[in-house]
């Protein structure tokens, strides 16, 4: 397994050190401008407010399993795509938590004696 020097904590699913999270909204972004349209007339699309659309594109808000949906009617992209997506992004953010991790450890420790 190749190593990485980097001296952060974060570990992705398959245990090697990732130096940069990466929200989905910045996929959604790129999908965007593939397609070429702008986030306003998605958003208008979609029906929801321009301000939060860009909040998720932005990473300050999850894509939540309603936008998702609505993605999915507007882009035709699957919406289990952008939850899971979401999913490990809320999981890699959570492990660079030293605090939840130590707690974590500990219940680990003590479900391992039983």
């Amino acid at each position: 397994m190749a190593k990485n020097n980097n001296t952060s904590e974060e570990r992705t699913a398959n245990n090697m050190s990732s130096s940069m999270l990466i929200h989905p909204g910045e996929m959604i972004k790129d999908e965007i401008a593939a397609r070429g349209i702008t986030q306003k007339e998605l958003a208008q699309q979609m029906g929801v407010s321009y301000t939060v659309f860009n909040e998720i594109l932005n990473g300050k808000r999850p894509v939540t399993t309603e936008y998702a949906m609505l993605l999915e009617a507007a882009l035709g992209t699957n919406a289990n795509i952008w939850l899971g997506l979401q999913a490990e992004y809320n999981m890699q953010v959570i492990m660079q938590d030293k605090s939840f991790m130590s707690r974590l450890e500990k219940i680990r420790k003590i479900a391992a004696i039983f």
